[in-house]
């Protein structure tokens, strides 16, 4: 079974490259990410998710739980730049 942080972080990266990748539709036009709505709602669901997780497991596996946080901290500095 491969490790749940590096599972995590492809999923997380596959998001985020995703979600990057649709930030500019043509050359020469330019459509900014905080922009689009979807990608504020699938960060902040990330946010909330990554917190649960890692409530959910406060008492069992300290290691996971601060990956998590981690996570959470990342997720949210890009949802207050975007607000910006």
């Amino acid at each position: 079974m491969k490790d749940p942080k590096v599972v995590l972080r492809r999923i997380f990266e596959r998001i985020i490259c995703k979600t990057m990748e649709n930030q500019y539709c043509k050359v020469g036009s330019v459509t900014p990410i905080a922009a689009n709505r979807n990608a504020i709602a699938l960060l902040e669901y990330q946010y909330k998710n990554f917190l649960e997780k890692a409530s959910s497991l406060e008492y069992t596996d300290a290691k996971l739980v601060e990956f998590f946080e981690h996570k959470a901290q990342k997720i949210n500095r890009i949802l207050e730049n975007m607000m910006k």
